[in-house]
Order: structure tokens, then sequence, then C-alpha cells
């Protein structure tokens, strides 16, 4: 189960057009604004990626508008773990727990989430903050990193695991975000 200590969000890729072609678009971006209210809410760290943003274009406004300090991560290689940008600031962290999502599930998302495994970290894929253009293509993924050892979880057992008791002091505001 993740926790607050030793948990990091990872965003890949959710830009440009690109990301305009996922199915399920809508349900996709507003899962992903949940998790990353969430997230802020508890102060806890967050991580975005771009891929080859010269071409494919900027994150969309509604998920870097709510992230401070937006500062995405430039990349070329399909798996963030290649970028060593990427790389260094999640090993600064020292958190071994990674809540993963974002586009698309069958490249990018599936090829960061085998690397973090190799490496030892524990990788969370939120599979309703996921997706490709096709849902064939966002099914294989999915299943292709269930069977690597990735933990299949959801936008709300993410958020309810981080907050744990309804007597938390953050637990109204989460309840709004899952509403």
């Amino acid at each position: 189960m993740i926790n607050r200590t030793d948990t990091v969000l990872v965003i890949v890729d959710i830009q440009g057009n690109l990301a305009q072609a996922m199915f399920d678009k809508e349900n996709l971006f507003a899962n992903i604004v949940k998790l990353i209210k969430g997230f802020q809410a508890l102060n806890l760290p967050i991580i975005a990626t771009e891929q080859i943003p010269q071409k494919l274009g900027p994150t969309l406004p509604q998920i870097s508008s709510g992230i401070d300090n937006f500062n995405p991560i430039p990349k070329e290689s399909f798996s963030c773990w290649k970028e060593k940008n990427f790389k260094e600031k999640l090993e600064a962290l020292s958190r071994k727990n990674v809540v993963l999502l974002g586009i698309e599930t069958h490249v990018c998302v599936y090829q960061t989430a085998l690397d973090l495994i190799a490496n030892e970290y524990s990788v969370h894929l939120v599979a309703d903050a996921v997706s490709s253009r096709t849902p064939e293509n966002r099914q294989i993924g999915i299943d292709a990193m269930k069977s690597a050892g990735a933990q299949i979880t959801s936008t709300e057992m993410v958020l309810f695991e981080l907050l744990r008791t309804a007597a938390d002091p953050k637990a109204k505001e989460f309840f709004k975000i899952v509403k």
C-alpha cells in the first residue's frame, strides 16, 4: 500500500493533440486532475514529463495549471527512466512508491513502468488515469504492466490510501475531490 512518506506521482506526457486523441479522454483528464489535487493537498511530490514538446506541444493547461511550480521534464526516449533529468529528480526524492499515470499506456507508460520495476521501484499504475488511442492498446498495456509486477489501482484507491482515515484533517477536502 502507498503512503505519504514514500510516494511520488509521475505524470507521463499529457500534452498537445496526442492527449486529445486518447480513448475516453474526458474521464482520463478528470481523474488526473483529482490525483493532482490530492497530491497537492498533501504536499507530495509530482513529476511530469513531456515527449518531444517542440513537436507534440506542451502539457494540457488543465493539468499543468493544477501543479505548483510546474516544470515538466522534456524527453525523447519513450521510457521516462532513460531521461537523465527524470532519473536524477526521482532518485533525489528517495521515494520508492511511484503512482504512475499518463499516455500512451502501451508505449511510454509501459516502458517507464518496466524500467522502474527493474530498478526496484514499486509501481502503482492508475488504470483509470492512463489511456491510448484505442481501448485495445490501453488494455494490452495495463495487462503487460500487471504481468511485469505493477500494482493496478484506481484514482479513488490512491486518494483513500493516502488519506487512510476519515478523521484526517484533509478528509473533507478529499471527499470534495472525489465527488
